[in-house]
């Protein structure tokens, strides 16, 4: 990537819904010296949220605005060759955005994205994997509350377990304990339901493999199909029902965002599996009071996803759909939203005390202000760290957690809360 342009970073589709929020904390947050700029189709849009970001900054400056009439290689590429990092808000993702991650590539312009769209980031890094590294741009998929959570919760007890046992893990199970959220906005409804419009169910299938995204699918026979956990099994019960228990997470049944999380965390740990753990295996569950509740859950969410296989049922839906694309929850409605996520982790070595990590993820706010909170403080990460970065990872498709322990420690200040704590004996080192 060139080392001299004009902007440190472009927010594309700022005038979206998480483009604002994300907008805004730009705006209000970020103390580093950077020069940004906004983009989208529509300069009045733009002007207005300039004017209004400006008179929230107090500082009395406000970001450039840069018209992008069309969503097109061409016209995409003029703005990317602008800018060290592009973020991306224009979602569908699926629908829009693959001309955006071309420009990138061939630009050598990072790029960070919040789409949760699998068949999607498999598709882009299926085509533009080799010309990012080419042209030495780092491209983050998925670094909103899909599926960055997920995976800084995966890499900080492997980290640890690193730290104290000098060895990989086995299994790692993940629930999400608490979610207190205002409803999901009007684009990420619209991408949902227009997932099953755009793709095949064979390639809606393919993607709903949690090793999908992962180097290892390609090149190691153990990881062709999803591996059996090692350390423990469910019975037939709690498969066809959805509903188990496992040790300090309680009660667990079925998380309807589990996919692409589980996708991008094996995606990191088949990148490193020397780190890892070459029987790595991670799980994501929602957990729930003991009781019908999580096999109701269970249920709706199985029915769900037949309503949404077939074009009728999928159209009333969309009828039923309380937020139009660009339009979410009032910032007022989101103030007591909480997300909280606690994951465990059995180290790859056997002893008399079983050796596990436990982590735990905290937030207080809505979602898409932890979005744009994890995708500034990514790029501002990128910005500070990128020599270790690409020395560590390379270029390429990376994975948020590829942002190392610098993220995370920026992201605490930003109240994004990841800790991880050691049960079990002694380290061994």
């Amino acid at each position: 990537m060139a080392s001299q342009r004009e902007y440190d970073i472009i927010l594309l589709g700022a005038t979206g819904y998480t483009g604002k929020l994300t907008a805004g904390y730009l705006t209000s947050s970020v103390s580093e010296p950077i020069k940004w700029a906004i983009a989208g189709r529509s300069q009045s849009k733009l002007s207005d949220l300039a004017a209004k970001l400006k008179s929230s900054s107090g500082s009395g400056s406000a970001p450039s605005t840069i018209v992008v009439s069309e969503l097109t290689v061409q016209e995409v590429t003029k703005i990317a060759k602008t800018t060290k990092i592009l973020l991306n808000c224009v979602g569908p993702y699926h629908k829009y955005s693959t001309p955006v991650v071309q420009a990138c590539a061939e630009s050598g312009t990072h790029y960070f994205d919040v789409t949760g769209e699998t068949p999607w980031v498999r598709e882009i890094i299926q085509k533009f994997e080799d010309t990012a590294k080419r042209n030495k741009a780092v491209l983050i998929p998925e670094i909103g509350m899909e599926s960055a959570p997920s995976d800084l919760v995966a890499f900080s007890a492997v980290k640890l377990i690193r730290e104290i046992w000098d060895c990989g893990v086995m299994d790692m199970v993940s629930a999400v304990y608490e979610l207190k959220s205002s409803g999901a906005s009007g684009g990420t409804l619209a991408t949902g339901l227009g997932l099953f419009d755009h793709y095949s169910a064979k390639q809606l299938k393919e993607s709903a493999d949690p090793f999908c995204l992962s180097p290892l699918s390609q090149r190691d026979h153990r990881h062709t199909k999803t591996p059996e956990p090692t350390t423990y099994r469910k019975t037939m019960g709690q498969r066809l029902t959805g509903v188990w228990q496992y040790p300090l997470l309680g009660t667990l049944t079925t998380s309807i965002t589990a996919g692409p999380n589980q996708a991008i965390v094996h995606r990191s740990a088949g990148k490193y599996p020397y780190y890892y753990g070459f029987n790595f295996n991670y799980a994501e569950y929602m957990a729930v009071n003991p009781g019908p509740a999580g096999y109701l859950i269970s249920l709706a969410l199985m029915f769900l996803t037949i309503f949404l296989a077939f074009p009728p049922t999928r159209a009333i839906i969309k009828g039923f759909m309380k937020y139009k694309p660009g339009e979410g929850p009032t910032v007022e409605s989101t103030k007591d939203n909480r997300v909280e996520i606690r994951a465990v982790a059995v180290a790859e070595q056997l002893s008399k005390v079983p050796r596990k990590a436990f982590v735990n993820f905290v937030f207080e706010g809505g979602m898409y202000e932890l979005t744009a909170r994890l995708m500034v403080t990514g790029a501002i990460t990128l910005l500070k760290d990128q020599d270790k970065v690409v020395k560590t990872h390379g270029y390429g498709f990376l994975t948020p957690s590829a942002l190392g322990q610098g993220y995370i420690d920026r992201l605490d200040k930003a109240g994004v809360k990841i800790k991880a704590k050691q049960l079990g004996d002694v380290g061994s080192k």
